[in-house]
């Protein structure tokens, strides 16, 4: 149990001699730096995927309206409420985080 002991330590002392800490500041400013690097991209696939969520909702309303359902407004109010608040999420966000 002491051999096991003693190797630990012995690794513990070898391995604190090779191990730096990186700066707090710089490995934040390198994290916002990717994160707003990325943003742009990220918006671009919002907006393809609201675009497509959108005409899912085009074509179920669509269906509702043939069908003569009464409630063929309310879908498509809900549909394009989603829609308009995806992009309103986006420019929120870019208007906060100053992107």
């Amino acid at each position: 149990m002491m051999r096991i002991r003693l190797l630990y330590v012995i690794v513990f002392v070898f391995v604190c001699q090779f191990i730096h800490a990186q700066d707090g500041n710089a490995g934040i400013q390198d994290a916002n730096t990717k994160v707003r690097s990325y943003f742009t991209s990220g918006t671009q696939l919002m907006y393809a995927v609201g675009a497509i969520v959108g005409l899912i909702g085009a074509v179920k309303v669509f269906q509702k309206w043939n069908a003569g359902d009464h409630d063929t407004g309310k879908v498509a109010a809900a549909w394009f409420g989603s829609c308009v608040f995806l992009v309103v999420v986006v420019t929120v966000i870019k208007a906060f985080f100053g992107i």
